[in-house]
């Protein structure tokens, strides 16, 4: 599947890697790949990324993120789900960070050095690649490129499309960022899920 990705697709595939290294992280996640979108310059993607105010916004995306992690990964939707049967999250993070650290829940840094150099796609990350693929062809096109990874962060229901849709940026409103009104390209709507 690499060989139909554009060239910032796969720009941006590298840039997800160079997040997780940074980061420490054991292995490259939906995050990494958002955060290396969000660093690409010129393109379409770029644009919208702008018209939609997330390089503004990039210290409350990361704010976003951090608290995500420190929750354990859950979504605000799971978060929501487990306050209805009467269980506390930020109560439950509050015992365990003061018994073990700030900190303490967040999954995917353990410090631990790669021998080899590599990380690996987690399998939310993996689906997003999937996934891409799916928006492109939905909208008739041939190659991947970083705005069909951008549409497919926002189309999968998780951490990422959570602070994404925070921050106004939902499946429809980078759709329209990235292709104007006529957001379909006469395609129809290719929502991958």
């Amino acid at each position: 599947m690499f060989e139909r990705f554009t060239r910032g697709a796969r720009a941006a595939v590298k840039g997800a890697v160079a997040q997780a290294e940074r980061a420490g992280a054991d292995s490259v996640t939906e995050e990494h790949l958002l955060l290396a979108l969000l660093e690409q310059e010129g393109g379409r993607t770029s644009f919208a990324v702008t018209a939609l105010g997330l390089h503004d916004r990039r210290a409350s995306l990361d704010a976003a993120f951090a608290e995500a992690r420190r929750r354990g990964g859950l979504t605000r939707a799971d978060t929501d789900a487990l306050a209805d049967i009467g269980i506390d999250i930020g109560a439950i993070v509050s015992r365990v960070e003061g018994a073990h650290g700030e900190g303490a829940l967040a999954a995917g840094r353990t410090g631990r050095r790669w021998w080899s150099g590599h990380r690996p796609f987690t399998p939310g990350a993996k689906t997003v690649l999937e996934n891409s693929l799916r928006v492109a062809l939905g909208r008739g096109d041939r190659f991947i490129g970083e705005e069909h990874l951008l549409l497919a962060l926002t189309a999968k229901p998780g951490v990422v499309a959570d602070v994404l849709a925070e921050h106004g940026a939902t499946y429809a409103t980078v759709q329209r960022a990235l292709y104007g009104s006529d957001a379909d390209g006469g395609q129809g709507h290719a929502k991958a899920g």
